[in-house]
């Protein structure tokens, strides 16, 4: 014999033979029967092998796909990234890529999709391509916005939505390179609608707010026709309702379009059974673009909403800027404050305090009103500086603390059920001079019966900077009693660092100036960025330097969800401005406890 022979194969290696190629069989035929869409793809891009579900995805028979260019099929070289790393996958530098696309199918419809390209499980030579189908979580996820960015009621664009729009609006790219430059707000408010709740009830008063929506919604479709773009309608809270008008063409088409509103609410409504008519107050505010801002735009809106207001009401008005500054002169002013306060002519409104990190109300501040009866409704800046200048800050003081603290609990006693929150009431350097503030306080507290960690009490930063002597004491015994101190726009005067660790304070309210500079989302796929970079910098700093001191911020002027995201992410405990609520009155208040479930601001 030879003894070239190799003899008997030895029954382990038969074994092991029979359960690869067992394996191998098994894994074909799940492969062939997977849910899920799949292709192997060799080193040079070609498609080896296709299940049925890829093919039924793509519109055509798995196996006349061999032999296909894979980056093809699921458009992955339709950008320069996405083709990159496809490439790295394939030559085995990168470990798996995984992106969204839009793939168009043979009959005519669009498939979004989720293309994942990773290594083969066994380490062979090729990928793997799963295609999962994800049409149905995208449609969900674009109900889910539009839930979260429209009324409920109305099923307008609400406050959130509109904000995103106004200052998308108002950034450069928008209209530098086509339109008029140019942006017009009409500020729509309901005449009576709170005497139509009181009387008729919330249920009508709902019908009534949808039956205004549907008529200035076809005023601006009306409108849309005859120009170029569709005025935005929106529901900004309450009978409030806001007319957007993007490269408007002057003031002549603001008018026409206020006209054609208080025109379409002329004619009564008819709501299962009940006949209503109502009016409605306007104001107008028509400028350039550029220089303008979401909070600039407002208020001059607010303010000529109340010009109209004054002005008997059922009409518009336009923003008058001689007006705005002549009208109410000093002297008219200082002449009848005193007798004012006794006349009882001021009033408090209430601006929400909301939580970065839940979105849910934990406090207010309190700001008062001049209901005066020749000029309207006086904001805080046009009267606080006379009454610290005669004097009469300390009686208008005593009366905004005692009626702030009593209205907070009423609050906690009208919701036992809910945490009970803090009111925020500011505080003059004069009445910390000429009056007894700590034994105001305590007497507040005791008769009103408010605990005193539900009192906040806001000074400006010049005016606690640099505190000794009286001034000191009296927020040391203030804060020995339990009530918070705040500083009010910290950042804009001393900010001497130093005072922070020896002052008796527990908030720092940044001022509005420095949330204005986060105007785009920090997104490392956008190529804007903001108009001061410095200023997130310096917010994050000023943010970690508090709560290194046992403080926690509040960010002033919030007029965007980006903006609410970004500081959120810098770790900013309290947010207030636009984005959650203007200032409003008690009642409001008291329906957004009652809701429960008061989240905004949240991406």
């Amino acid at each position: 014999m030879s003894g070239t022979s190799e003899g008997p194969t030895p029954a382990a290696d038969l074994d092991r033979s029979a359960v690869t190629d067992s394996d191998h069989g098994i894994y074909h035929r799940v492969f062939a029967a997977a849910p899920l869409s799949m292709a192997v793809v060799d080193r040079e891009g070609l498609v080896v092998s296709a299940n049925a579900a890829f093919g039924d995805l793509l519109g055509g028979d798995p196996d006349g796909l061999t032999g296909r260019v894979a980056a093809d099929l699921v458009d992955l070289a339709s950008d320069a990234r996405t083709w990159h790393a496809y490439r790295e996958v394939l030559r085995g530098r990168q470990a798996r890529l995984r992106c969204t696309r839009r793939l168009k199918h043979p009959e005519g419809h669009s498939v979004w999709a989720q293309v994942t390209v990773a290594p083969l499980a066994d380490g062979g030579p090729g990928v793997l391509v799963s295609v999962a189908d994800i049409g149905a979580r995208r449609e969900l996820q674009a109900r889910l916005r539009h839930l979260q960015m429209h009324d409920p009621v109305t099923r307008l664009p609400n406050r959130t939505l509109f904000f995103e729009r106004l200052t998308a609006a108002l950034e450069a790219e928008s209209y530098e390179q086509s339109g008029t430059g140019r942006i017009g707000l009409c500020y729509l408010d309901l005449d009576g609608f709170k005497a139509v709740n009181d009387t008729l009830g919330h249920r009508v008063g709902d019908r009534l707010l949808a039956a205004v929506a549907e008529r200035l919604t076809r005023v601006a479709d009306e409108t849309g026709y005859a120009r170029a773009g569709t005025p935005l309608v929106a529901r900004l809270g309450g009978d409030e309702f806001a007319l957007l008008v993007e490269d408007s063409t002057g003031t002549e088409q603001l008018a026409d379009l206020a006209e054609s509103a208080l025109k379409a609410l002329e004619a009564p409504f008819d709501l299962a059974g009940q006949r209503l008519s109502l009016t409605a107050s306007v104001g107008v505010v028509e400028r350039h673009a550029a220089g303008t801002t979401a909070t600039g735009l407002m208020q001059a809106a607010d303010t000529t909403l109340y010009w109209a207001k004054a002005d008997g009401k059922a009409r518009w008005t336009l923003f008058d800027p001689e007006r705005n500054a002549h009208l109410v002169t000093r002297q008219a002013l200082s002449s009848t404050l005193r007798p004012a306060i006794e006349r009882g002519e001021f009033a408090l409104e209430y601006q929400p305090l909301v939580g970065m990190e839940d979105g849910r109300l934990s406090g207010v501040e309190a700001l008062i009103r001049w209901n005066h009866p020749q000029f309207g409704t006086l904001a805080p800046n046009r009267f606080i500086g006379l009454a610290e200048e005669d004097g009469s800050i300390v009686q208008l003081g005593r009366w905004a603390l005692a009626t702030a603290c009593r209205q907070a609990r009423r609050w906690q006693l009208d919701h036992p059920g809910e945490p009970p929150i803090f009111v925020s009431v500011n505080v003059a350097v004069r009445q910390v001079w000429d009056s007894d503030l700590v034994a105001d306080v305590a007497e507040t507290l005791a008769e009103t019966g408010l605990a005193p960690h539900l009192l906040q009490l806001e000074l400006t930063e010049s005016a606690v900077m640099g505190s000794a002597g009286r001034p000191l004491q009296a927020l040391q015994a203030l804060s020995d009693m339990g009530v918070r101190i705040a500083i009010d726009d910290f950042g804009t005067g001393y900010s001497n660092l130093a005072y922070l660790s020896r002052l008796p304070v527990s908030v720092l309210k940044l001022d509005g100036s420095f949330v204005r500079g986060f105007q785009y989302e920090g997104d490392k796929s956008t190529v804007a960025v903001p108009p001061n970079p410095a200023d997130e910098v310096i917010v994050e700093a000023m943010i970690q330097l508090a709560h290194r001191l046992g403080l926690t911020v509040t960010a002033e002027c919030v007029e965007t969800s980006a903006q609410a995201t970004r500081l959120r992410r810098i770790g900013c405990d309290t947010g207030q401005g636009w984005l959650y609520s203007r200032p409003v009155p008690p009642d409001r208040i008291s329906e957004l406890l009652g809701e429960q479930a008061y989240v905004v601001g949240k991406p």
